[in-house]
């Protein structure tokens, strides 16, 4: 039976589930694969930190060039995150000819382009199942299971952190930072968090989803980002009311070979798909031409999850060894889809004002809409604040270019005292 070597780089949440999950399962996996899988090397950055793992000594080293330039090691797992030096460790093991396995979602949204076509001129496997919602199977279905369909749209929840935040809002009442502050409590969140709350995270992965989706590379800096910050929990209320949950989404569409795509907080209906997801669970909606509508849900993060994913891949090309077949799946991205500025898309928006508590208000910021031929669907007045009103507007689908404009106009009405916040509404 032919043994594979690996090597892992980080030893973190999601090397120590990865690490753990094959030690764990070794017999199955063996069965599975025709083939012994061992862990020869694990690059860390302190030798003498504790782990919750317990491993021999021996097996660990401060330098990971000593595990990609190891002519032994078939596999390098790398799972540092960030960019550097987990790119530079990447290029040199593919140019060493070696198999990689990454869950890195900034490496891949920004440097696959480069990485991806690599791997296919050395005729080595890159996978990275891992770098997208966690132990949920999406990048090898739309690699592979889905290959036969034209995909129309990815839509998902893609950051664990946001819903679970948004999730304590919406059934605990609680404030963004009350959310926020529990999340942190329970290791969901990061002290700093801005890197899952303003979208950054969700971006990285819907460019990659993206990408594969339809066969083009993805800009992630052109990427629209939005993030949850400016919630309060009376807009999970009005939104309660109207029959709709906020999500923050990850949206990828082809329009007109043209590429939508964007992350932002949306209302969607109660009765969506997705609007059910709760907590540290991730889904990602699939249309397809001709699978139709499927969805993909699970634990979007966490050390098992992510290292179940990653066990997945190293499982697929401890195969491909086998069979002497590396190198099958390389870049996808045949083309270069332009993508779309926000401010043409269109979408129905909410939108919560505070004014003045006086006649003719609503007139006036009706005039500015119809201005710009924004078709109002609903105005209710909610509360009153003082001397002063809230109200929410509900729009028809519009331009985002003219509902700006008529906002513009709006914002300088001597009436209107706040503009609170706009959301899309996605249907």
């Amino acid at each position: 039976m032919r043994k594979v070597y690996i090597g892992v780089l980080g030893f973190g949440t999601v090397g120590q589930g990865t690490v753990k999950t094959l030690l764990e399962n070794k017999e199955d996996i063996q069965m599975r694969t025709g083939t012994e899988i061992e862990v020869k090397k694990i690059a860390v950055k302190r030798l003498d930190k504790e782990r919750n793992l317990t491993l021999p000594s021996h097996l660990f080293t401060n330098d990971p060039y000593e595990i990609v330039n190891d002519p032994d090691i078939d596999i390098v797992v790398e799972l540092i995150g960030g960019i550097e030096p987990a790119r530079s460790l990447l290029i040199k093991a593919i140019e060493n000819g070696k198999n990689v396995v990454t869950a890195n979602k900034e490496v891949i949204a920004r440097f696959g382009r480069e990485l991806l076509p690599l791997a296919g001129e050395k005729k080595v496997d890159f996978y990275f199942e891992g770098a997208v919602g966690g132990g949920i199977p999406i990048v090898r279905p739309l690699k592979i299971c889905l290959a036969g369909n034209r995909i129309y749209s990815v839509v998902g929840i893609v950051n664990a952190t946001t819903n679970y935040i948004l999730t304590k809002m919406a059934e605990e009442g609680w404030t963004y930072e009350e959310a926020l502050k529990d999340a942190q409590s329970k290791g969901y969140a990061e002290s700093d968090p801005t890197y899952d709350v303003e979208g950054l995270d969700a971006a990285y992965k819907i460019a990659i989803l993206a990408s594969i989706a339809f066969n083009s590379r993805v800009n992630v800096e052109e990427i629209y980002r939005e993030g949850i910050s400016a919630i309060a929990p009376i807009d999970i209320s009005y939104a309660e009311e109207l029959g709709y949950v906020i999500k923050l989404l990850a949206i990828a569409r082809e329009e007109n070979e043209m590429l939508s795509i964007r992350v932002h907080p949306a209302l969607i209906p109660m009765h969506h798909p997705l609007a059910s997801v709760r907590g540290v669970n991730n889904a990602i909606l699939v249309h397809g031409s001709s699978v139709g509508k499927v969805m993909f849900f699970g634990e979007g993060a966490g050390s098992l999850p992510t290292g179940s994913a990653v066990v997945g891949d190293i499982i697929d090309i401890a195969r491909n060894i086998n069979f002497n077949c590396t190198g099958r799946i390389s870049c996808t991205c045949f083309t270069e889809k332009k993508q779309k500025d926000i401010g043409e898309i269109i979408s129905k928006y909410y939108m919560r004002m505070k004014v003045k508590d006086q006649p003719g208000v609503l007139a006036a910021i009706a005039t500015c809409f119809g201005e710009e031929k924004v078709s109002i669907a609903s105005v209710v007045q909610k509360r009153q604040i003082g001397t002063s009103a809230e109200i929410v507007w509900i729009t028809h689908p519009s331009r985002e270019r003219a509902l700006r404009r008529a906002l513009a106009k709006i914002e300088k009405l001597p009436v209107v005292e706040e503009v609170n916040l706009i959301l899309r509404v996605e249907e």
